[in-house]
């Protein structure tokens, strides 16, 4: 902590963004600003209302997403050390006025009456098995549990609950084969259904919307 009683970790840039993190917190990755600029998009004709981003981290993808809009933002992770450089990360953007941070369990945090004009998720899609692969990245950030999905499929819940007309789901995952398993994974249960999917360097984004 310095003297003004922030936390001091590594800084790295994300688009216009200036974004704080350290080791207990999965680096920024750079290609995942796609995501936030396929946000942004979808918000230029989504529904009034708020975006809500699941397993924010540090909270760049969603606030690189409303950073030129006039949207409220509430990030939910459940990592308390995330959720601290989230509000420390709005506030170094000028949006700590219009950011809420929420530190637990996803749907525990999501009262049953709220409701969004986009949900955006980058929630840990690495198989247990394979997280090994990645030691320098925090486990509660990578592990998806047995198949990489379990954590995919909490945010598409709880974005089914609270999603408005017209509004949209966009979640990151490793690769296309995962989209697929979500998609069929899901689309009976939820009423959500794969609308597009978006290949980049490092992982692909899928948007879903009421079917």
């Amino acid at each position: 902590m310095n003297h003004s009683g922030t936390a001091v970790g590594e800084q790295v840039a994300f688009g216009p963004l200036t974004i704080t993190f350290d080791e207990r917190v999965l680096r920024p990755r750079p290609w995942t600003t796609a995501q936030s600029a396929w946000a942004a998009e979808l918000l230029a004709g989504a529904p009034a209302g708020p975006v809500l981003e699941l397993c924010s981290g540090a909270g760049q993808i969603g606030l690189l997403a409303v950073h030129d809009s006039d949207r409220w933002l509430v990030c939910v992770d459940a990592n308390p050390v995330a959720c601290a450089y989230t509000l420390q990360n709005a506030a170094a953007a000028g949006l700590g006025d219009r950011v809420e941070v929420r530190n637990g369990d996803l749907s525990a945090m999501v009262p049953a009456d709220e409701r969004y004009a986009l949900v955006v998720a980058d929630p840990p899609w690495v198989p247990a098995s394979d997280t090994g692969r990645f030691p320098e990245d925090p486990l509660l950030a990578i592990d998806g549990g047995v198949d990489g999905l379990v954590v995919a499929v909490a945010c598409v819940e709880v974005a089914a609950a609270h999603l408005l007309p017209g509004a949209s789901l966009l979640i990151q995952l490793g690769n296309v084969e995962q989209v697929d398993a979500l998609a069929g994974s899901v689309a009976s249960t939820s009423g959500l259904s794969l609308d597009s999917t978006r290949l980049f360097e490092r992982g692909v984004v899928a948007r879903f919307v009421r079917g």
